[in-house]
């Protein structure tokens, strides 16, 4: 008999955001630090704690000393949302959702930019991951050293890491340097024809910074 072809997942583009593997530890860190797993935080609250989610979240800080990102994300899970935060491959799945939601409707025509800047970003070497959020894609390599966002329904702000550097030609300051950002300067980019010579080399600057 002919043996069947496997179907194999298609590997995403995108990389796990850092911010997963850090709720990760949290859960894991939970009993010790607390004395309690987060499954037996979630049974506390929906026994003893109050109807609301912002009142869970107060008594969890009032009465149980949690921090504000640990009562934040118990009091979530206690209601029952999904949450992609501490799960990779919801994460992934979620982050393809999140680049066709930022790209959908108006902002349809500005994918192709996009899809470039991705492009370039990820052959800046191996070590570059892009990780989507709702509204952004930032590029990381130690830390987020680019972003892609579509700031209009005809302009994508590709940032950049660039320190202190005083912005010329199309690089413009963001302000982000004096706020401690790090995205600190952009480009205004509204078609193919505007990705050039300049911009990728301030994307391989903000790159090499962050070695």
């Amino acid at each position: 008999m002919p043996s069947k072809a496997k179907a194999t997942k298609q590997a995403s583009i995108y990389s796990v955001h850092p911010g997963v593997k850090m709720v990760q530890d949290w859960v894991a860190s939970l009993p010790e630090k607390t004395g309690r797993s987060l499954e037996q935080w979630i049974q506390l609250v929906r026994k003893s704690g109050p109807a609301t989610e912002k009142e869970r979240r107060e008594w969890l800080k009032a009465e149980h000393k949690l921090g504000t990102n640990s009562a934040w994300w118990v009091a979530e899970r206690a209601e029952g949302k999904p949450s992609v935060d501490d799960d990779p491959e919801a994460y992934l799945k979620a982050a393809e959702g999140y680049v066709e939601e930022m790209f959908a409707g108006p902002k349809a025509t500005l994918r192709p930019i996009y899809d470039r800047l991705l492009a370039l970003g990820l052959k800046m070497g191996k070590d570059v991951k892009a990780c989507p959020c709702k509204t952004i894609v930032p590029l990381y390599r130690r830390h987020v050293f680019a972003q892609i966002k579509p700031s209009t329904r005809t302009r994508i702000d590709f940032g950049f890491a660039l320190g202190a550097l005083k912005g010329a030609g199309r690089l413009i300051e963001t302000g982000g340097y004096a706020k401690k950002d790090r995205i600190t300067h952009r480009i205004a980019i509204t078609s193919l024809d505007e990705i050039d010579d300049e911009v990728k080399r301030w994307l391989k600057g903000a790159y090499d910074l962050d070695a």
